[in-house]
């Protein structure tokens, strides 16, 4: 009988064990989550250092890296849950977005362990395993809600009416927040990634240094973001000092850049909550990783008597965690792909896989 067949007439159960495998960038991660909110193992391999020497993810190196560690990943995930592979009901992975050659390192492993064991293979957008990732954190979490999501890829506000249907309220017009962290970390000299060393830095400045308030004036939507202006604006300061041989103060430069960044994230999230009667905002994405990020929108929400749920720091960035929790809900709506699944480097903001 064909693989296909075999699923065609599977039934889900509650509280599965499904495994969730994450390859989009320089992660290589493998978890195991029972009924989508209960994590048995996360194990996570980073190729980062690699990357660091170039400034940024080499897709090549990047590929190689996936095919070196995701079998010790897998392994190391059911040795940590105490399970064996007959305790796993179905395979999740990422689909997309991201890097297409480290994507299909991990579809083409989920595609033969998927089909050795019988059992449902899941794809899952990246996007959505972030807005997941929420789920993780607070076990009593439903929508309706929204979700500010703050990766290296995306930027967006969304509105997550139910588990299977989110409305995009806003996105970058341009770079992506973490994006920007990379590229301002570069300019200051400052390594990969960019994220937490600008962070690291900006702890030790002050904010002083004039920079743009995005789309202040922007006449589209009024949830959109744009970082390209500001990435700019730091680097012409920067490269401006330099010139006249006038010292560059880092640590004022990256707490500034901070504090522009993420102040318009945390506003236009609030905002459009209010607009949309939400009590609840999420933070998904590696940008929610950080520490300003974290304490202020904890703060300024509950100010305006909104409660946030931010998964721990691991949670925000790419993990297996995420794709298994996404990966139930779409095991539960019977979301199944068959052997000629393949891996896409974009996946839409609000489509459901």
């Amino acid at each position: 009988m064909k693989y296909s067949e075999k699923i065609s007439g599977f039934e889900p159960k509650e509280n599965a064990v499904i495994m969730g495998i994450e390859t989009s960038c320089d992660e290589t991660a493998v978890s195991l989550v029972r009924g989508g909110r209960e994590v048995l193992a996360d194990c996570i391999i980073s190729s980062a250092p690699r990357h660091a020497e170039f400034g940024g993810v080499v897709p090549e190196i990047a590929s190689r890296a996936h095919t070196s560690a995701i079998l010790k990943a897998a392994r190391s995930a059911a040795v940590e849950a105490g399970l064996s592979l007959a305790d796993i009901d179905a395979v999740a992975v990422t689909k997309g977005a991201g890097l297409l050659g480290a994507l299909l390192v991990g579809v083409s492993f989920a595609k033969a362990l998927a089909f050795s064991l019988s059992v449902p293979l899941v794809p899952v957008s990246h996007i959505r395993g972030h807005i997941a990732a929420a789920y993780l954190a607070d076990k009593n979490l439903k929508p309706p809600f929204i979700t500010l999501l703050a990766s290296g890829g995306h930027t967006a506000v969304l509105d997550v009416k139910d588990y299977y249907n989110l409305e995009v309220l806003g996105r970058s017009i341009d770079d992506a927040a973490g994006e920007a962290f990379d590229k301002v970390a570069r300019v200051l000299g400052l390594s990969y990634p960019g994220g937490p060393n600008v962070e690291r830095a900006a702890a030790g400045g002050e904010n002083n240094v004039p920079l743009p308030k995005m789309l202040s004036h922007y006449a589209g939507g009024e949830f959109d973001f744009s970082y390209s202006g500001l990435k700019t604006a730091v680097i012409n300061y920067v490269h401006g000092k330099e010139q006249k041989g006038e010292r560059v103060i880092t640590a004022d430069v990256a707490k500034s850049f901070q504090c522009a960044a993420i102040d318009v994230l945390i506003e236009k999230a609030i905002k459009a909550a209010e607009m949309r009667g939400r009590k609840v905002i999420t933070v998904s994405g590696g940008v929610g990783a950080n520490g300003y990020l974290r304490e202020s929108l904890e703060k300024r929400a509950a100010e305006n008597g909104i409660r946030t749920v931010i998964p721990e720091r691991r949670l925000c960035t790419d993990n297996g965690a995420m794709i298994a929790a996404e990966g139930y809900l779409q095991y539960m709506a019977k979301n199944f792909a068959d052997l000629t699944l393949n891996a896409e480097a974009v996946v839409p903001l609000g489509g459901i896989r």
